[in-house]
């Protein structure tokens, strides 16, 4: 995922244009995103931006990997690359063609949370991008050579980044560990085995199942408005009838209990060891939504960035780290993840790293964050601005990613107004409950012969 959170990117841009009015923004000022709904329950979210004559448009629909059935891993990533492959009005290589011959840039992405597809394009030429997707939500074939030849993209797109990646094995060998039961301890791709298993009839069960109206939020970002934006969305999504899918997402929201969880791998193609620990925590679904807004605050001042506590103390002063930092993700359907990672300078021990994080975490605990820190990590966070509402793409991403898991436009305008409000108390009482009674789980990452 990413090295921010959405909802970050969300405050940071709010805050920004807040300092630059000199006045508290009200909620619809973030984006000013409308939102509509079709007669098929297909939702609509439209964001406008007249600064260039462009649009984002994209699908996301409300599934993810952590969805698949069991000994089915892979499905929903599997999918994502046949959607590809042609209807019977654009047969296959034709959808890349069209997007191209209209000056276009498409791709898709799968997440453990939600799969998306997306067009830019100019304004002029949404239409088209609406029809081909519309078209291709319920109207998509497959030949079995088709899921024969795509199977095999898949595997080898796992071994370029997985197989061949020794972070990326850790990686998974450590989620394995640390989610237990739940789906989010199954890598997106999927495992190599269960993928050569998948068949024709489990990507059109699996496609049959989530890819409909009900389950499925639109969302243009750019050159249009709502009232130029809902005729076109009734012309193409709207005439696709209402069918059953799934509308409740299944998730284990199982917190285990705290455990040494660790994996530590050597491998001869490690050229920089590398340390790291995720902790489960809260997330816009799970847990309590006000320690969401703390932790946020509290991931820049640990790690967000040169001026934060651990590149300070490691890489400045202490000189032991070449890199450290962290990261909170909440924008999950169940619980979130916050990580610390660190790199050490050549020739120092990573155990010795892992004890001097381990120090300054517990100098955090003890001895709590001061009002001057937390403040100057908003002012940071302004300063760190990614221009969501400046970019349709990223207007679109975020706002579709959050809806995609389950939060309402009303939430997402105001969280940032929330996060700013956020006291050093409950910055401090979320670290406390964080860094003390969280499940966490610690990789590390060693050459050959291990330092």
């Amino acid at each position: 995922m990413r090295s921010v959170g959405l909802l970050r990117a969300v405050f940071a841009a709010t805050v920004a244009i807040a300092a630059m009015t000199q006045g508290r923004m009200a909620h619809a000022d973030v984006f000013g995103a409308e939102s509509f709904m079709l007669d098929n329950g297909m939702q609509v979210v439209v964001i406008p931006n007249h600064r260039v004559p462009i649009v984002s448009h994209m699908v996301w629909y409300k599934v993810g990997s952590a969805d698949e059935q069991p000994g089915k891993a892979g499905i929903a990533h599997f999918l994502e690359h046949l959607m590809f492959k042609g209807t019977p009005t654009y047969p296959a290589g034709e959808i890349t063609d069209l997007v191209a011959r209209n000056g276009g840039q498409q791709n898709a992405f799968t997440s453990y949370d939600y799969t998306a597809y997306y067009q830019n394009v100019a304004a002029d030429r949404l239409p088209k991008m609406m029809e081909l997707e519309a078209d291709r939500m319920r109207n998509l074939i497959l030949s079995e050579e088709d899921v024969r030849v795509e199977r095999d993209v898949v595997l080898e797109e796992r071994r370029m980044r997985v197989d061949s990646r020794p972070a990326s094995i850790m990686s998974e060998r450590l989620d394995a560990a640390l989610w237990v039961t739940n789906r989010y301890g199954t890598p997106v791709i999927g495992w190599e085995e269960e993928i050569q298993a998948l068949n024709r009839d489990d990507a059109f069960d699996f496609y049959r199942r989530w890819y409909a109206p009900k389950s499925a939020i639109l969302v243009v970002a750019g050159d249009i408005t709502a009232k130029q934006l809902r005729p076109l969305a009734e012309a193409t999504y709207g005439k696709i009838e209402p069918v059953e899918s799934v509308t409740s997402r299944e998730r284990s929201t199982f917190l285990p209990q705290a455990a040494d969880v660790r994996v530590t791998m050597t491998d001869p193609r490690v050229q920089q060891p590398r340390w790291s620990r995720t902790y489960i925590a809260p997330s816009v679904n799970v847990g309590e939504l006000q320690d969401t807004y703390a932790l946020q605050v509290l991931s820049e001042i640990l790690g967000g960035g040169s001026t934060s506590r651990l590149y300070q103390a490691l890489v400045v002063e202490q000189t032991i780290a070449a890199s450290a930092g962290a990261f909170y993700l909440d924008d999950a359907v169940s619980w979130g993840r916050f990580v610390v990672s660190v790199s050490p300078s050549p020739g120092v021990d990573v155990g010795a790293l892992e004890e001097a994080v381990d120090a300054e975490l517990a100098t955090l605990v003890a001895e709590g964050l001061s009002d001057d820190e937390v403040e100057r990590a908003k002012t940071r966070l302004q300063a760190e601005v990614i221009y969501a509402k400046d970019s349709p793409t990223s207007a679109a991403r975020t706002v579709g990613a959050l809806l995609a898991v389950g939060m309402t436009l009303d939430e997402i305008e105001a969280w940032p107004e929330r996060v700013s409000d956020v006291s050093t108390e409950q910055v401090n009482a979320a670290a406390r409950a964080l860094l003390t009674e969280a499940p966490t789980g610690t990789g590390v990452l060693l050459p050959e012969g291990g330092v």
